[in-house]
């Protein structure tokens, strides 16, 4: 065996800029095709069906951090907060696995974008995080986004549309939940107890449309599990190594991922309007993120 480069051993120190840019590109393309196997599960199987295997296989994708930690990564003392946040992913999850199956993939991406804006919105309302008028106008500018997408006055808002944007707010509310147990816990103790609550709840919510999935299909579902857990320990990765600034920038490759999948396999081509609101909605939470890190800096406490 070829000894490590220089290069080799600085990227598995971290952190590093490539190290995190690694993360995220990695995380930009499980997103997308996880999105994608579920557009696909979904012509056969009730979307409720597959968010229970997604929580079901995801929760198993941690069996080595039990075999290598037994029960120390269940260890908590606020259990309450994990219910609070396993529940919160049970409707947003529910919500944009029905969701991807009526809108196309880019589509999807494009919106989704949209979290981090609610997010910041209920930073503010929840935390009582201070807003000055440059976020405000960014805010007002990715929501612009945001209705660039949906342009209601064309032809009304289509259903998965509105289920992404409610996904999105409950995913937000749940990043304002892990930002708190982050505090305290580590991120595969947060992640293992929102799949210990999500299994059974999506478990009770598939009986009603259960059908017996076949071997090819539990595969498949399996991969989404897999995959899933593995973009959100990727993500957790990338924003360890290096401030999310510099990754958060390379989270805009989920929308082109998703826009190439979705024309190679469903045949797919994205509107124009998809591509511009999708840019502006992402442009905006850039904005915010590298406003928030220069004012927790104190380079403009003073200023608007």
């Amino acid at each position: 065996m070829n000894p490590p480069t220089a290069t080799n051993r600085k990227f598995a120190r971290g952190p590093s800029p490539f190290r995190g840019m690694a993360y995220m590109l990695a995380c930009g393309f499980a997103f997308a095709a996880m999105n994608a196997i579920i557009r696909h599960m979904s012509a056969d199987l009730h979307p409720l069906e597959i968010a229970f295997f997604r929580s079901l296989f995801g929760l198993l994708a941690f069996a080595p951090a039990f075999i290598r930690h037994g029960i120390e990564p269940l260890r908590t003392n606020r259990p309450a907060m994990h219910l609070l946040r396993g529940s919160l992913n049970v409707v947003s999850m529910t919500l944009f696995f029905t969701a991807i199956s009526l809108v196309p993939l880019a589509k999807v991406a494009a919106l989704g974008f949209s979290a981090p804006l609610f997010a910041t919105v209920l930073a503010v309302v929840l935390l009582g995080e201070a807003i000055r008028a440059r976020r405000i106008t960014a805010l007002i500018v990715g929501f612009t986004g945001t209705m660039i997408i949906l342009r209601p006055g064309y032809g009304g808002m289509d259903l998965g549309a509105v289920l992404i944007l409610i996904s999105s707010l409950g995913y937000a509310t749940g990043l304002i939940v892990i930002k708190s147990l982050t505090r305290t816990e580590s991120s595969t103790t947060i992640s293992i107890y929102a799949m210990l609550v999500t299994t059974p709840a999506t478990f009770l919510l598939a009986l009603s449309v259960w059908q017996a999935p076949t071997w090819s299909q539990l595969a498949w579902m399996a991969a989404i599990g897999g995959i899933g857990s593995l973009a959100h320990l990727a993500f957790a990765e990338a924003v360890k190594a290096v401030d999310i600034t510099v990754v958060m920038p390379l989270d805009f490759t989920k929308l082109i991922w998703s826009a190439i999948i979705g024309y190679l396999v469903f045949a797919e081509i994205p509107d124009v309007w998809t591509w511009v609101g999708g840019t502006v909605i992402f442009s905006a939470v850039i904005y915010i993120a590298y406003r928030e890190k220069h004012v927790r800096a104190g380079g403009d406490a003073y200023e608007p």
